[in-house]
């Protein structure tokens, strides 16, 4: 017995087929480029010049206020952002507990009760403050990449990496609540990005 050649109507419905796979998948795959492709960042942006190397103290500006990227500051949130990220920095600043617990979840403030929090930020001060982006998270709460310059006593550093100068950039999480955003407890296990000054 021989093989037959497939009947030629079925040759005839096959590549047709085949083109409309192959264009529905290639125009899925673009579609979803777009969809998923980050604005890039104009070229005057201070998150492009951010330098990640090594500065002296001495050449640092040491303002505790919290500035804001270009990008940060098209979110329809970034002032409300700004506020929050303001009144926790001068809560671990003046060493202010209430006031760093107004801008924090009820989720952060059981991870730091009010004696931890006094215990391991004595002699915190966080400067160099830098609001680089604000995206959407899960329902109504926003991610917060943010970057700082924290000096504090060595007993006071995380230990795994004792200095008593770090610069952090870390995505806070904020969450909708007690009428406005409050930062979020940052999942253990999150790796936040860190240099020595």
């Amino acid at each position: 017995m021989t093989a037959r050649p497939p009947a030629p109507a079925r040759q005839r419905w096959l590549v047709p087929v085949l083109v409309v796979v192959l264009s529905v998948t290639v125009g899925g795959g673009l579609l979803a480029r777009e969809l998923y492709r980050r604005p890039a960042a104009p070229q005057d942006d201070p998150v492009a010049s951010i330098p990640t190397t090594s500065v002296s103290s001495g050449d640092e500006s040491r303002s505790p206020q919290v500035e804001v990227t270009e990008d940060a500051a098209r979110h329809p949130q970034d002032e409300t952002v700004r506020q929050v990220l303001q009144m926790y920095f001068d809560g671990v600043n003046h060493h202010d507990y209430d006031q760093w617990a107004q801008s924090v979840s009820e989720g952060r403030v059981k991870v730091y009760p009010r004696d931890k929090w006094l215990k391991g930020f004595r002699s915190t001060k966080d400067v160099n403050i830098l609001l680089y982006r604000i995206e959407p998270g899960a329902g109504t709460s926003l991610r917060v990449l943010v970057g700082f310059t924290s000096t504090q006593s060595v007993d006071e550093a995380p230990p795994d990496f004792p200095y008593t100068c770090i610069r952090w950039r870390l995505v806070l999480p904020m969450v909708f609540e007690r009428g406005g955003y409050k930062i979020d407890a940052i999942q253990s296990g999150a790796s936040p990005e860190h240099d020595r000054c």
